[in-house]
């Protein structure tokens, strides 16, 4: 059946235009309990810092006492939740972000539904010896502070809560502001898929107004023993600086490295498909590609023949201009009329008018160039010439910027994807294929995970690493042996 794009157009603002009236009256979970004995009515929504977080503590001890079954059965719905709404959040946040492909977002809902773990991370070791019997298992931390960004709100939104909530902890979220609107929605909808199936209310909450103030007060609450910080390096810093355990996950660069070996219709073909995703703004995305000398021209030629389109130096120039700016510090910043947005927006920011179909820019820069110093997070990707692979992995450090994140290559020769592998030193290393495959679910092996904590050492997050780990001896007894 043809899908009415206009009427669900039409659809998408009515409740987004619901929400913000609903946003703005004091009424949301506006806490009328006190601190100490905070009503397990409402929506998961709060005004108060201090409320949320009472309101979450009661909540993990009533889920912490909970069957097995019953945690299960919560985690299940909440995947089914996130499938029956996955275009409604998709568009949403598209039209309250302004980032990103509709299409994509729909995947990307779909997939952290599928391909986030679960209870079955949890496994539990035991060792039965003359001294008795040693079984280790996964603890809860209580309640934990979440950070959510704005390219993907609801896929990290659920992803965070599955992987928080199933070793036994609750959570309180302070979303990204310009994502508000959207997460408001979707944390109604969880919440209520929570209670409707046996959990407890106010497991999963969240701040109605985001501020930096609320992220702060967040932070440093007693009762919050770690930190979920997804963001900037500012941000991170935030989290760094109340002196608790912080699971974080930072910036990254990716580069791309192509040698004189690589199959150049699938180095453009996957290069194309990793960038090109929800217009580039995923973490782990290809954001400049080094290429050796002899093949550069090649590549350029299979990445146009694959669909990019190539800017011209003066084109690139004009881009740079306008996709760029200092503040009044002298920082070079990313400009917001650009990140995410569709390839035909910063063409025409170039002097070219594009289809809204093509999916990626590509131009030549040299490697000091901003476009590939910075994390641009917009469809276009320059292209660096370099010597040959020695050179070509000394770049590709250097624009990685020690963030340890993730990095591609192509090649067929071993001893240049071993050197790389060693000198990039990522969290995540794709060789001969899309960015997309080194996380796992729909385009790639292994488990997923919108939390790739770089700075913290967790690397792709999953629920045991929001867990302790505890142990239980009994000293010469219960053992088989």
């Amino acid at each position: 059946m043809a899908i009415d794009e206009k009427l669900v157009s039409e659809i998408v603002k009515n409740v987004m235009s619901q929400l913000e009236t609903r946003l703005a009256s004091p009424a949301v979970n506006s806490g009328n309990g006190s601190s100490a004995s905070p009503s397990i009515a409402g929506n998961g929504i709060f005004d108060d810092v201090n409320q949320a977080v009472a309101a979450a503590k009661q909540a993990q001890k009533q889920w912490l006492a909970m069957p097995r079954e019953t945690k299960a059965k919560v985690i299940d719905a909440l995947r089914r939740a996130m499938h029956e709404h996955a275009e409604t959040f998709a568009r949403m946040a598209q039209q309250e972000t302004g980032m990103g492909r509709v299409a994509d977002k729909i995947v990307k809902h779909h997939n952290a539904a599928d391909a986030t773990p679960g209870l079955e991370d949890l496994d539990v070791r035991s060792w039965s010896g003359d001294k008795g019997l040693v079984t280790e298992e996964y603890a809860p931390y209580g309640v934990i502070a979440a950070i959510t960004p704005s390219t993907h709100p609801i896929p990290v939104l659920l992803n965070s809560i599955i992987i928080i909530i199933a070793p036994g902890n609750s959570v309180v979220f302070n979303v990204h502001p310009a994502a508000k609107k959207v997460s408001a929605y979707a944390m109604e909808i969880f919440h209520k898929v929570i209670v409707d199936n046996g959990g407890p209310a106010n497991l999963v909450c969240m701040m109605r107004e985001p501020t930096m103030e609320g992220v702060q007060q967040l932070f440093h609450h007693q009762d919050i023993p770690l930190i979920a910080a997804t963001g900037g390096p500012g941000l991170v810093k935030a989290a760094f600086q109340a002196g608790k355990k912080v699971v974080a996950a930072g910036p990254g660069n990716p580069p791309v490295l192509v040698d004189e070996t690589a199959c150049l219709r699938t180095a453009a073909k996957y290069i194309i498909e990793g960038a090109a995703f929800d217009n580039n703004i995923l973490c782990i995305a290809e954001k400049e590609i080094f290429v050796v000398e002899k093949t550069f021209d090649a590549l350029m030629q299979a990445m146009i023949d694959a669909g990019a389109v190539r800017l011209s130096a003066q084109q690139v120039d004009r881009l740079t201009d306008k996709a760029f700016y200092r503040n009044d510090k002298g920082q070079l910043l990313t400009s917001r009329d650009f990140i995410g947005k569709n390839a035909s927006v910063l063409a025409r920011a170039a002097g070219l008018d594009l289809s809204d179909e093509v999916r990626l820019l590509i131009g030549e820069t040299d490697s000091d160039h901003p476009f590939v110093q910075e994390e641009q997070m917009m469809p276009f990707l320059p292209v660096v010439r370099v010597r040959d692979a020695k050179e070509g992995i000394e770049k590709s450090v250097q624009a990685e910027h020690g963030f340890q994140h993730t990095a591609m290559i192509y090649s067929h020769n071993l001893d240049t994807i071993t050197k790389f592998t060693q000198a990039i030193d990522t969290d995540i290393v794709v060789v001969n294929g899309p960015s997309l495959a080194g996380n796992g679910g729909y385009g790639g092996e292994a488990y997923f995970s919108h939390t790739i904590a770089s700075p913290t050492g967790e690397g792709i997050c999953t629920p045991r690493h929001f867990a302790r780990i505890r142990r239980l001896a009994t000293f010469r007894s219960l053992n088989q042996v």
